[in-house]
């Protein structure tokens, strides 16, 4: 064979070998190249039912049968019919094959935001949960099911329905305020012949310290002491503008009639004195009328402003609030 032949049959060759090499070494390139294929969407939970809920927690279940949420789960009304479980816990076909806490939404143990949510689907309409999101509870992340046992009823459970279980129930937090019904002088409280609920809305009230009503903005001290109500053809303008609070202390108090002073006539001078205000307000000097010159304090006739001024409260006849 001639050697310009061998020369181009050994080019040729190379360049084959090289022309593979290069094809091996360029396939990883390409394949990392082309996009991943994309993973399998993961299924969505799906609804199992309360039967299924009942194979794990049957104790739950029987609990919650006593309860006034169990109309959930025999009702239409709201569309959970058969799964009242899931209409708090969520959707529990992952749950229930993994048995995992992880897969469930549970209240108890949940962020006080996301358990007043799941609460208020339902009850944010009603009238007792209306200023829920302004009251107190609400804005301190006091959450639903931190006074509310959701599977149980009775004296610890969902409603807590006598005067006493209430109070202890309130109590538990309210430690300071409970101490002032101990006092001599305070509502029947200790003695469970009025819970905390008769004067405030734990769900919240637009009225400072989540305060009930007695009718439009009226203060819920009414809905008891009517006699007090009026409307007076004589008002005594600190029952109608400051409330009863400027001179009792509702809680409790060592001072008869739980006023907030021990003696009537100091009581009464707080604003019926010829002194002014620190705050640079009221620059006459009083907020009431000055008693007359011949009312000497040093008499102890004249120490007790009650004894002649009978209708502090507001009167139909007299002025001076006499009679």
């Amino acid at each position: 064979m001639p050697v310009r032949l061998q020369q181009i049959l050994l080019t040729k060759q190379k360049a084959r070998l090289t022309a593979g090499l290069l094809l091996i070494l360029a396939l990883p390139a390409a394949a990392a190249q082309q996009p991943a294929k994309a993973p399998e969407k993961e299924k969505p939970a799906t609804y199992v039912g309360t039967e299924t809920c009942q194979g794990c927690h049957e104790d739950v279940v029987k609990a919650f049968q006593k309860n006034p949420h169990q109309s959930v789960e025999t009702s239409e009304k709201r569309g959970w019919k058969g799964k009242s479980c899931e209409s708090c816990h969520g959707t529990g076909s992952k749950h229930a094959e993994s048995a995992s806490a992880a897969d469930i939404f549970n209240p108890a143990k949940a962020a006080p935001g996301e358990v007043d949510r799941s609460c208020l689907k339902c009850h944010q309409n009603q009238p007792t949960h209306i200023g829920r999101i302004q009251g107190g509870h609400g804005r301190s992340q006091v959450s639903c099911a931190a006074c509310h046992s959701i599977h149980k009823n009775g004296p610890t459970g969902l409603v807590a329905r006598k005067p006493a279980a209430a109070n202890k129930q309130c109590a538990g937090c309210h430690t300071s305020v409970w101490a002032q019904f101990q006092k001599p002088h305070k509502h029947p409280l200790a003695e469970g012949a009025m819970s905390c609920v008769d004067c405030h809305n734990p769900h919240g009230s637009f009225l400072p310290k989540m305060m009930q009503t007695a009718g439009g903005n009226q203060s819920g001290c009414f809905k008891c002491h009517g006699d007090k109500r009026g409307p007076f053809i004589y008002e005594h303008a600190v029952v109608k503008m400051e409330g009863c609070a400027t001179c009792h202390e509702p809680h409790g108090s060592a001072n008869p009639k739980m006023l907030t002073r021990h003696e009537v006539s100091v009581q009464c001078l707080e604003c019926h004195a010829n002194i002014a205000q620190p705050s640079g307000a009221n620059p006459g000097g009083t907020v009431g009328g000055i008693p007359p010159a011949f009312h000497n304090l040093q008499s102890a006739r004249y120490r007790n402003c009650t004894t002649c001024h009978i209708k502090v409260h507001g009167s139909n006849v007299s002025r001076t609030l006499l009679r």
